[in-house]
């Protein structure tokens, strides 16, 4: 489904006008975007094995990978279907030899690229062989920014696949209901439908006038109340990559302060989804979006970045942040989010998933944006 050799070939151009000789990849994005090495599905906390910190790919210039995986985490990660040479590393085995002589295989090379969030100790025994390591993030980072067509049918289904949640789960927004419960059928129904896993932690949170909750409190037993704006945060995962998925619903009849920010909240939107072109940069579209908000008199309630570029990881750069000065090109996809986050008054959020397109920027997203309350 997904050219692995030849983003690998453009890869190999970006490291040998760098003069990087090979690249190293752990278990990630990264390596998933150039092999289809899958990840495991996220675990809180650190998942470690025997000799884990060898576990990933050399990726050389002109030639198939070589993947070092311990036995530990093969026995229920195979990587199989994967182009390449897979060794694995026995429990008894050296770890420290098997690493080197891999490594000797390759020259030995004076650059080897790393990318991001390879093990500290890997890059130590890098090291050791005398040679130099380079952080390769950018240069990965240049490629999956820019997706490609069958990346994005990935992700119009994951984001169907969110709004088919938002759908079914709406109906059960009912006081008395808790948040616990909202946030577990999004789950359950994630799964039913399709995704792989929830692409990070589900948030269902509530804010009003008799709510003494934050949007920093992301579940609740509590029971919902009426008046108060329940937020949904979350998103599902389909062939490696994410959806971001944000919508609030009313409970009861909503007073004209509240309706106010729905609209403020959609209009910022709006702003961002008219400045997201290609030659823009990145902190245009958040100067867009906060600014509709800071002239309504919201502005410090809008507590977080506009947005963030999204593909395999959940969060890619470039970010829709005042300090990212990324110009947009086209097949960059992003979200676009603003909020009104204000303690005991207002909780509201409507968030989506952009593709930076030829004439502007096209949402992933048609669920309705329209105020639902009752």
């Amino acid at each position: 489904m997904f050219d692995f050799a030849g983003r690998r070939a453009r890869l190999a151009e970006k490291l040998e006008s760098s003069k990087i000789d090979l690249i190293f990849c752990p278990p990630s994005g990264d390596l998933e975007y150039l092999t289809g090495f899958p990840r495991r599905l996220a675990t809180f906390g650190n998942y470690e094995h025997t000799h884990q910190w060898v576990t990933g790919a050399f990726i050389p210039i002109g030639s198939e990978p070589v993947f070092l995986v311990p036995e530990g985490y093969s026995a229920f990660n195979p990587p199989e279907g994967v182009a390449g040479e897979i060794i694995r590393v026995g429990y008894l085995d050296d770890s420290v030899d098997v690493f080197a002589r891999t490594l000797r295989r390759f020259g030995p090379p004076k650059k080897i690229g790393v990318s991001a969030r390879t093990w500290a100790s890997t890059v130590l025994h890098m090291r050791m062989a005398d040679v130099e390591v380079v952080d390769c993030d950018d240069l990965i980072n240049q490629l999956r920014r820019i997706k490609e067509p069958a990346e994005l049918v990935s992700m119009e289904r994951a984001a169907l696949i969110a709004e088919q949640v938002m759908a079914e789960v709406t109906p059960k927004v009912n006081q008395g209901t808790t948040l616990l419960e909202l946030a577990s059928e999004v789950d359950y129904q994630l799964r039913r439908l399709g995704s792989r896993t929830s692409s990070f932690d589900t948030g269902v949170w509530s804010m009003g006038p008799h709510d003494q909750s934050d949007a920093t409190k992301r579940i609740s037993s509590a029971p919902l109340r009426q008046g108060t704006g329940v937020c949904f945060d979350f998103g599902a995962v389909v062939d490696g990559y994410c959806s971001d998925f944000g919508r609030t619903i009313f409970l009861g009849d909503p007073d004209p302060e509240y309706v106010k920010c729905y609209d403020v909240v959609i209009a910022a939107q709006a702003a961002g989804i008219a400045a997201a072109t290609p030659g823009n940069t990145a902190a245009d579209v958040d100067e867009a979006t906060r600014g509709v908000i800071t002239a309504a008199g919201y502005g410090p309630w809008f507590r977080h970045r506009t947005g963030h570029g999204i593909g395999l990881d959940l969060h890619e750069r470039p970010f829709i942040s005042v300090e990212d000065k990324n110009v947009l090109e086209v097949g960059m996809t992003f979200t676009i989010e603003p909020s009104i986050f204000w303690p005991q008054h207002v909780g509201i959020r409507v968030e989506d998933v952009f593709v930076c397109e030829g004439s502007g920027c096209r949402s992933l997203n048609s669920y309705p944006r329209s105020l639902v309350a009752g």
